[in-house]
């Protein structure tokens, strides 16, 4: 920058020496021309912006000229006070202590997580959980923090409890059954599948298939069900279901009776089943959809080796990428050959070590 300062320090001195050799009429010719170039370059760029270098030459320069024409000029008395009072200001700083203290980035996010995460907790309460953690935060910064992440008061947050909610909180002692058809290929039957699935593992079981899903039919295959839970039936508290006919109030009884509670889902609302309603995207997507059903014997089979896979072999993202019950061999880490087991004909692969 010095060098700059030197080098426009040169030009200038040059420029007055040849200034020196021109004649009145031809500087008085330059100086129209240049005043009109100004006139112009101010329309466009009415502030440009200057650097030190630039601001020290026209400072020294400018105080040449008489007084009428200071303040037509870019730089005017008042515009070097204000330089002036930057330089001293750049010079002579302070610590702003006045105020409130910064708050770490870390303890903000960790409040605003606690209140999301948990909606009836107030700034007492965070209070109390980061004193745990070891952070020691006034409730009236609690507040601050919140109010300036617009998350409102306790009280004033969501405090009903959603499906998402109720289901994540009840899926270890919940059950959630459901239909899914199957068209068969020559026949064009429809053959309507009844499952039931716990939601905690995501162990799933096919308790039958029909033609004719009527209530009767329905009530005997719970029956059923609870019979193969023998013991672990005490294990379920609700289980979820839509609002088809085929779910009669015998259904509910038989449910009752053993200390689960039948819980409907609203009308038209199929998410709110929506763990069975992912097993019938799943099934759907990985075997019905891509194999023609000659009939309901041959959709048992399949249906029996399907389950068996996806029970015992197939990786979930809700188990952090395990079976509900695994059924695969302990791996081998001696054994480099990778062996492959094919199901639907290749349609399904399942790998392990080879023995």
């Amino acid at each position: 920058m010095a060098l700059r300062l030197l080098y426009l320090i040169f030009l200038r001195l040059v420029g007055l020496l040849v200034l020196l050799g021109r004649s009145s009429a031809s500087k008085d010719v330059e100086l129209l021309v240049l005043r009109h170039e100004v006139a112009v370059l101010r329309r466009g760029n009415p502030k440009p912006r200057l650097d030190w270098a630039d601001r020290a030459v026209i400072a020294a320069l400018v105080r040449l000229l008489p007084k009428t024409l200071r303040t037509h000029r870019l730089v005017t008395p008042a515009t070097i006070l204000r330089w002036h009072r930057r330089l001293v200001a750049a010079k002579w700083t302070y610590p702003h202590r006045a105020g409130r203290p910064p708050v770490d980035e870390a303890i903000t996010g960790l409040v605003e997580r606690m209140a999301t995460e948990n909606h009836h907790w107030g700034y007492k309460r965070i209070q109390g959980e980061l004193l745990k953690l070891g952070h020691r935060v006034g409730a009236s910064t609690i507040r601050w923090i919140l109010k300036r992440a617009r998350v409102p008061p306790a009280p004033d947050r969501r405090t009903d409890t959603s499906w998402r909610r109720f289901l994540r909180t009840q899926a270890a002692t919940m059950l959630a059954c459901d239909f899914f058809h199957v068209d068969c290929a020559f026949t064009l039957k429809r053959i309507y599948v009844f499952f039931v699935l716990e939601v905690g593992s995501r162990y799933v079981r096919v308790l039958g298939m029909t033609t004719n899903p009527d209530g009767g039919w329905t009530t005997q295959q719970i029956r059923n069900l609870v019979m193969d839970l023998g013991d672990r039936v005490d294990e379920f508290r609700f289980l979820v279901r839509d609002r088809a006919g085929q779910f009669t109030a015998s259904f509910d009884t038989v449910l009752a009776g053993v200390g689960i509670e039948a819980v409907k889902i609203p009308p038209r609302c199929p998410r709110a089943n929506g763990y069975a309603e992912r097993f019938v995207l799943t099934v759907r997507t990985e075997l019905t959809d891509r194999v023609l059903i000659v009939g309901e014997r041959h959709l048992r089979v399949i249906l029996a080796e399907y389950v068996r896979h996806y029970n015992g072999r197939r990786p979930h993202r809700s188990r952090e990428l395990r079976p509900p019950r695994p059924t695969h061999p302990v791996a081998n880490l001696g054994s480099q050959r990778i062996k492959r087991q094919q199901l639907f004909g290749g349609l399904i692969s399942e790998y392990e070590r080879a023995a």
